[in-house]
């Protein structure tokens, strides 16, 4: 597993604006849905209650999987 692998069910964070959907670099979502073989991910956006307000396919250099363990060194640089 490298450190840029997005899976199914990942915490991933926007790393670019989509005003046309109201969401903005930084908020949260959801990997849902994986699309075209890797190459897109459907990411769910829901509030603090769990209701889904937006619901959009995007690229891999869109949003960046946010971790809540450790990442050894190793891994990070030789993904780099």
């Amino acid at each position: 597993m490298t450190i840029n692998t997005v899976k199914l069910l990942d915490v991933v964070a926007l790393t670019v604006d989509f005003p046309e959907y109201n969401l903005w670099q930084g908020q949260v979502g959801t990997v849902v849905e994986i699309l075209a073989n890797g190459a897109a991910f459907e990411v769910e956006f829901s509030d603090r209650n769990g209701r889904t307000y937006e619901s959009i396919g995007l690229r891999s250099q869109q949003i960046m999987v946010l971790r809540f363990e450790p990442v050894s060194p190793e891994l990070w640089y030789s993904n780099v």
